[in-house]
């Protein structure tokens, strides 16, 4: 998918008496969720044309005749899309669907569960800057993330708590990338758009539109149980929802 996926993982602790029988194998459940994120990038690539997502955009292929999870990624789309206002909208790119902006948030979901269903404590995913987690580095404390300033790449912004998913979208490290689908031209109307909840494609999707909307997507997402924003102006104000946990404040 064009960028870096990092692993955080506790081990499970011993058994009574030291025994390491049965513990889950951290190794194995990542290298588990690596092969479900080579998978997505097969699926989802826009980049191969061979993978079923190329052929579905070209209309080579029915959606019905690929693999499943595209008929499950387009229903995530249609979800991110109405609770968007439609903003998040990926049937207004150049050159017809894509998905780009949930499925990377989708594939680190999938990587998260897979890491969770080998039985260890706590977990977290970083695909490229964008983090799922569960558990926490110590008992009973939640993961943190900082926030990147968008001027100052050495600056943070803010440091959030991390109890599901946070991901950051922003024209400051890939220029103007972001759609505006109410044009169909580039837009952005934030420097830096954040969005925790508990699941990584749903926040991955609201980033993109709350990036491209702005105040008028933050008010989306202040509507949608469990999400919430965290939004920098181009003037350098910035605003919140009140469901944002600040670990720094």
């Amino acid at each position: 998918m064009g960028t870096v996926v990092s692993f955080a993982v506790l081990p499970a602790a011993p058994a009574r008496g030291g025994q390491h029988a049965g513990r889950p194998d951290p190794a194995a459940a990542i290298q588990a969720a690596c092969a479900l994120l080579h998978e997505a990038d097969a699926a989802f690539s826009t980049w191969d044309p061979r993978t079923p997502l190329s052929r579905l955009r070209r209309g080579d292929l029915a959606e019905a005749e690929g693999p499943a999870c595209l008929a499950e990624v387009r229903a995530a789309c249609e979800a991110a899309r109405e609770a968007s206002g439609g903003w998040f909208d990926p049937w207004a790119m150049p050159g017809g669907y894509d998905p780009t902006g949930l499925v990377k948030g989708w594939a680190v979901d999938r990587a998260l569960a897979a890491i969770r269903e080998a039985g260890l404590p706590a977990a977290l995913v970083n695909g490229g800057g964008d983090l799922a987690a569960f558990g926490g580095p110590e008992p009973g404390e939640p993961w943190r993330a900082g926030i990147r300033h968008p001027w100052r790449p050495a600056a943070l912004a803010a440091v959030l708590e991390v109890r599901g998913a946070v991901a950051t979208s922003g024209a400051y490290e890939r220029g103007a990338h972001l759609v505006d689908p109410r044009t169909g031209q580039p837009g952005c109307r934030a420097a830096s758009a954040t969005v925790t909840g508990p699941g990584l494609a749903m926040a991955d999707a609201l980033a993109t539109a709350l990036a491209v909307g702005g105040d008028e997507a933050l008010a989306a997402v202040d509507g949608l149980p469990g999400y919430a924003g965290y939004l920098i102006r181009p003037d350098g104000t910035e605003t919140w929802t009140s469901g944002l946990r600040f670990a720094d404040r």
